[in-house]
């Protein structure tokens, strides 16, 4: 008896034992369920006692539509630059970029003597940087200029120079090193120098009186050439050291030698400005600029130093964003336009792009600004850390962070901003860049991200 009841293959006991455990198993496991069931999720805890305004949403999105358009104004301010230029840029998609520059001459002392005799005169100019071609036979020209000009008044890139007539004899340029600094000097025939001095009276620098400036109120200087263009860069801002003068050197009444100068970057800052002018007619047909100014979305914009042409890019989604009351008091986090740069395996390739580019906006008077994103500029790394705009080879693209000034433009009750921007390049870039747009197959994208409460 005691052997039958131990016997594990008998069937009764088998089955008998192994139902017991399924209703054991399956008994727990109801009483789990219904405890995991009565559970509420942690994170909807109270969701029905709470005011909707208590809930947030983040969203983000990269299909705000994006207008991109080819723009171009001749009438930029161009007083007081950082850089002065001389000579022509030419490109086969955007054409020939002539520019000039007109400048004051400081005395670098007052009162000389009552008579003397001019031996010599020259020119010394320290060239930043040289473009282009680089072979001996450029000329240089100077035209004294029949208007006075002011340290305080503004100048236009476009503004035609009033000349009395009076031309330096032309100067040739020797040969030149490309893409460093140049220290030059140039013999100035002696009658320049006997011009500057005919009148020993007005060699003298004074606010209350007329003075050299009404006297002989400056040059406008300018660079020809019968071959291919150079490009020379000059800086004519204030120096304790000159770089860039004429010396005159003469003999007094006593025949003593004796030098005189007049300085065109002095530590007392002389008026100048830039001129420019941009001849698109003479790119290369196949490759010539389509549409300037005419509001057509071409699949490709332009954009061109020496304020030359710039890229508009307008955003009517964000405007509608603004203007639905869905979206009120919405919080940025995170705005950007992203630029695919264009290249044509040969003239336009990463190397040759601008290494940043830059935004500005239009406000309610007319006056263009830098996005309120470039405010923050790192001294230690001299660029603008969150708004980027450098170059990305390995994508090809240009990151435009512009936070900022979306939040600014949402909060805008006076309609003082547009949702609209413009990409240009500062004085002191020499490349030109071309970028995809609108219906190109990889075109400029915005991408947005905020939090609605």
């Amino acid at each position: 008896m005691t052997k039958y009841y131990h016997s594990f293959t008998f069937p009764n006991r088998y089955f008998s034992d192994n139902l017991l455990n399924t209703f054991r198993l399956t008994f727990f496991s109801a009483i789990l369920f219904f405890a995991v069931s009565c559970e509420e999720d942690p994170t909807t805890i109270g969701k029905k006692i709470l005011p909707a305004s208590d809930f947030v949403t983040v969203i983000s999105t990269d299909t705000i539509s994006v207008s991109s358009y080819t723009m171009y104004t001749d009438s930029v301010a161009s007083d007081n630059p950082t850089y002065s230029y001389l000579g022509q840029i030419y490109d086969p998609y955007f054409g020939t970029t002539t520019a000039g520059f007109v400048t004051q001459l400081r005395l670098s002392d007052s009162g000389v003597d009552e008579f003397f005799a001019v031996d010599s005169v020259k020119l010394c100019l320290t060239l930043i940087n040289v473009q282009g071609n680089v072979e001996a036979g450029h000329i240089l020209k100077l035209s004294e200029i029949a208007e006075q000009i002011y340290t305080d008044s503004t100048y236009y890139s476009n503004k035609s120079v009033l000349l009395t007539g009076y031309d330096v004899p032309d100067i040739e340029l020797p040969e030149l090193k490309a893409d460093t600094i140049n220290t030059i000097v140039l013999d100035i025939p002696v009658e320049f120098g006997s011009y500057l001095t005919r009148l020993p009276s007005m060699l003298k620098h004074s606010n209350t009186e007329p003075d050299f400036r009404s006297f002989f109120k400056g040059l406008y200087f300018r660079l020809t050439t019968m071959g291919d263009p150079a490009f020379l860069t000059l800086s004519l801002t204030p120096k304790t050291i000159y770089n860039n003068y004429f010396v005159v050197y003469y003999r007094d009444e006593v025949d003593e030698p004796k030098e005189f100068y007049f300085i065109l970057d002095a530590v007392s800052r002389n008026a100048y400005y830039n001129t420019y002018s941009h001849d698109f007619d003479t790119a290369e047909p196949g490759k010539k600029i389509q549409h300037i100014n005419d509001g057509f979305r071409d699949t490709l914009t332009y954009l061109q130093c020496f304020n030359g042409v710039f890229i508009k890019i307008a955003l009517p989604g964000l405007g509608n964003i603004k203007n639905d009351p869905l979206y009120t008091g919405i919080s940025v986090n995170k705005a950007r336009i992203i630029c695919p740069a264009w290249y044509d395996g040969s003239f336009y390739k990463p190397s040759t792009f601008p290494s940043q580019i830059y935004l500005r906006y239009i406000d309610d008077t007319g006056t263009k600004k830098l996005v309120h994103d470039l405010d923050i500029y790192n001294q230690t790394y001299g660029n603008y850390p969150f708004f980027d705009g450098t170059i990305d080879t390995t994508a090809g693209v240009y990151n435009l962070n512009i936070a900022s000034y979306v939040q600014n433009y949402l909060e805008d009750t006076d309609n003082k901003l547009k949702p609209e921007v413009e990409i240009f390049l500062p004085s002191g870039s020499t490349k030109n860049a071309i970028l995809k747009a609108n219906s190109s197959s990889n075109p400029v994208k915005f991408e947005f991200t905020y939090t609605r409460f």
